[in-house]
């Protein structure tokens, strides 16, 4: 991705000024189409650049909202943020810039259209919760904030008031807001004239934009830097670029290995991986679906196709529908060898039953009925019987993983044994992803589900449930210090709540809100970090903010890298023992990234898809491939070169019969 700082050299500055926009080049109407009935979750786990008119170099971070639009006043064109937001989570934002953009002004004509809440300018920019911005407040003040990156409080930002002072302001008139930041000073300037002053180094640079919280208009926007700043910043840029140029041609390159078409029969990131055919390599089985009641709570699976890498369908079960949609959820279907006999079956929920298929025909091997339906967290109860929300396999026996573990949403769990029978049941809040894990070393494991700690009787051993106000997105549980006699903790993503780690006794070990954790990936990211290190990619109020933290949840790094969420799914990649995070298959805001958030691999400009990936090994050497697509094709790529190393890294991940939206992935050595 060229840095924007290349992107301005096209626009015609005037006294001064490097960047100016009066977002005339946007036609009237909303910046992006509205998801419908697929509804914002849609970006957590799949990637679109843009849903309606491209914005670049300016884009929407709060991307699941639609809050920007474009019109004319009085034949000057305008930009309007027409929402109105209550949520004390967030600010509707619109930015551009370069993070390297330092001692800089920026000022732009601003006209609020309610008296309530605030509209001004952002600069200093990192993240959607680390900036600071100057706006008119309540129709009577001018104030000078920075928004704090970790909130005390549950769904309560926190900002620290700089300045501020009266400033009665008329909803009929434009008004220009200009800042001028010089190291840790800044002035704000309202009509030319100065109106507030503070010194404050929390932040000395970052990209500029707009925020409204009630309607209000925007245009002319304009950022000024003075000839030295200017050449400070581009030797920056410069020297980042050339960085990554080094890194990125120090790794090898992905290359197109197979691809094939899915011929209406495909889906979004709704996809199993196992050997279905018994010929010792992966196999894909698709999954579409009926969405039902609702968005995203009650979808029911309509049709599977099994295919090998090469595009043969082994089998189909149900009639495929090209415009069946993307699922904003899990659905309960896996691939697994459930009886151990060394052959895949297929354990899914569907019309209201527990089923087994066999992995090479797709026939009904045994089924049960699902139990009695609970109210899900809406009280909603459309059906009587329970359709499943996900599935995962436990091994409650010590004879491995037969035992099954299926979901609702967000309530409830239940256990049966590998012949379909009942054994017991569990209350929690449940959130959309299990962790198994053998916390006693008796070869039976344990379960993280919700903020508890489950064992193999069905008893609670622990539980936090009561306490937290919002349900875990992703959960993992281990020893991810580097030592072997260190400490087992659950590391568990608990939205708004933040990240939440628990002991393995269950005393809470720290809770950092630092938004609405979604995702999480467990690997040796680092080499000068001991142990493994978490990342987390957050999404609703706050998407696409990547953190890095080491084993004791302490923070390494943190930026804001991509639109929506995404899983961070370690990529062994050198096979060298450092591992990658792949953001996704985009050209310019994917890639995989190291352990300081470097984008050190990109895919070519070959028109592949880039809605959803998965990552394994599928050609023999221990590195991973990357398998990306969207509902029309699936392309896979491999590596350019051989290993650099003699003996190549194998790491060892969660097994892909417990695969889910919402799993942590956790790479071990």
């Amino acid at each position: 991705m060229l840095p924007f700082l290349f992107l301005f050299a096209i626009i015609p500055a005037f006294g001064g000024d490097f960047f100016r926009d009066d977002f005339s080049r946007f036609p009237p109407g909303v910046l992006s189409a509205p998801v419908g009935q697929l509804n914002g979750a849609i970006q957590e786990y799949h990637y679109i650049a843009y849903r309606g008119v491209p914005t670049a170099p300016w884009r929407n971070p709060i991307v699941h909202e639609d809050a920007w639009l474009a019109g004319d006043e009085d034949g000057k064109t305008y930009l309007e943020q027409h929402t109105i937001v209550t949520d004390n989570r967030y600010h509707p934002l619109f930015v551009t810039g370069d993070e390297e953009w330092t001692n800089y002004a920026v000022e732009a004509k601003v006209r609020p259209l309610s008296y309530k809440d605030i509209a001004g300018i952002v600069f200093r920019y990192r993240t959607s919760r680390h900036y600071y911005h100057f706006v008119l407040e309540n129709g009577s003040a001018a104030r000078l904030a920075l928004r704090l990156p970790e909130d005390e409080q549950f769904r309560k930002s926190a900002w620290k008031v700089l300045a501020a002072k009266p400033f009665p302001y008329d909803v009929k008139r434009w008004y220009t807001l200009r800042v001028e930041t010089a190291g840790p000073r800044i002035r704000a300037l309202i009509d030319g004239q100065v109106v507030l002053e503070a010194s404050d180094a929390s932040i000395l640079k970052g990209q500029a934009g707009l925020t409204a919280r009630h309607p209000a208009r925007f245009t002319d926007f304009r950022v000024a830097m003075d000839d030295a700043a200017l050449a400070a910043m581009q030797s920056r840029v410069t020297a980042r670029e050339t960085e990554l140029v080094k890194l990125r041609s120090a790794n090898p390159q992905p290359v197109l290995w197979k691809r094939f078409d899915t011929n209406g029969w495909g889906a979004g990131r709704n996809v199993r991986f196992g050997d279905l055919d018994g010929d010792g390599r992966l196999d894909m089985l698709f999954a579409q679906n009926n969405p039902r009641v609702r968005a995203d709570g009650f979808d029911t699976i309509s049709c599977l196709t099994a295919v090998t890498l090469e595009g043969k369908i082994l089998w189909q079960v149900g009639r495929p529908n090209p415009a069946s949609g993307l699922v904003t959820n899990d659905t309960p279907f896996q691939i697994h060898d459930l009886d151990g006999d060394g052959k895949q079956e297929i354990v899914l929920v569907r019309d209201f039953q527990l089923q087994v298929l066999d992995g090479r025909s797709g026939k009904l091997l045994r089924w049960a009925w699902m139990p009695k339906a609970l109210p899900n967290n809406r009280d909603e109860l459309p059906y009587e019987l329970n359709s499943g929300d996900a599935i995962a396999f436990v091994n409650l026996t010590g004879k491995g993983p037969r035992e099954i573990l299926i979901k609702d949403r967000y309530r409830g769990f239940w256990v049966y044994d590998s012949q379909l029978k009942f054994l017991w049941e569990g209350r929690a809040q449940t959130g959309h992803y299990p962790y198994p894990f053998d916390v006693d070393g008796d070869g039976k494991q344990e379960f993280v589900i919700g903020y508890g700690l489950w064992n193999h009787l069905g008893k609670a051993l622990w539980a936090h449930d009561e306490k937290m106000k919002d349900h875990p997105d992703a959960i993992s549980m281990g020893n991810y210090s580097g030592d072997p006699n260190g400490p087992v903790r659950a590391y568990i993503c608990g939205s708004d709540e933040g990240l939440v780690v628990i002991g393995k006794e269950g005393q809470i070990f720290k809770q950092l809100r630092i938004g609405h954790t979604q995702t999480q990936s467990v690997a040796k990211y680092r080499d000068d970090v001991k142990g493994l290190q978490l990342m987390i990619a957050n999404f609703w109020r706050n998407p696409g903010i990547v953190t890095v933290l080491d084993a004791d949840a302490r923070i390494l790094d943190q930026k804001e890298l991509t639109p929506g969420s995404t899983h961070l799914s370690p990529v062994n990649w050198r096979g060298d023992g450092i591992e990658y995070a792949l953001l996704s298959g985009n050209i310019r805001e994917g890639g995989m990234v190291d352990g300081h958030l470097r984008r050190v691999v990109m895919f070519p400009d070959d028109g592949h898809p880039d809605l959803a990936y998965h990552v394994a090994d599928v050609t023999g050497d221990p590195r991973d491939e990357i398998i990306l697509w969207d509902r029309k094709s699936v392309w896979i790529y491999t590596q350019d070169r051989a290993a650099a190393v003699k003996q190549v890294y194998k790491p060892r991940r969660n097994p892909d019969y417990n695969d889910s939206n919402y799993r942590a992935t956790v790479s071990l050595p």
